[in-house]
């Protein structure tokens, strides 16, 4: 096995570009955060729509979460675990996520989240992206306040 596609090696290169989005999210970074993302992404956000098809759909959305929070942001992820494949990987943690409301206000919670990748031309590119919050059944609402 070549060391280009060792698990150890692919888990690495899963991890920097964990980081790099976490960072280009972090600074509202839409050119570099969108740069992450195949052209044929399918996400499952926990706002705004059932689903996103396409890169345009996607971006679109995280500008709208970027205004949504005017301003800073907050991304922090617990409990990371990432498996790999020759050519596909798969990521999921816990994400404390939100931002400062215009009031200067945080508004943040716990959400699940998993990322699946596809190596393509030798770059890791997020091809499935799920965030999402419990809820309870009985009432139907969020359980925005639950922690790890």
């Amino acid at each position: 096995m070549s060391t280009a596609t060792s698990p150890i090696n692919a888990e690495s290169a899963i991890r920097e570009r964990i980081d790099s989005w976490v960072a280009a999210a972090l600074a509202k970074d839409l050119d570099t955060l969108m740069t992450h993302y195949a052209p044929d992404v399918v996400a499952f956000d926990a706002i705004g729509a059932l689903q996103f098809k396409g890169l345009d759909a996607y971006r679109e959305h995280w500008a709208k979460c970027f205004e949504l929070c005017p301003g800073t942001m907050k991304f922090t992820l617990h409990e990371v675990q990432i498996q790999v494949g020759d050519d596909i990987a798969f990521s999921h943690a816990l994400s404390h996520c939100g931002g400062t409301n215009d009031q200067g206000e945080e508004q943040a919670c716990w959400m699940r989240g998993t990322t699946a990748y596809r190596r393509r031309a030798g770059e890791w590119l997020i091809v499935h992206e799920h965030f999402s919050a419990p809820f309870d059944m009985q009432s139907g609402k969020v359980l925005f306040d639950l922690e790890p």
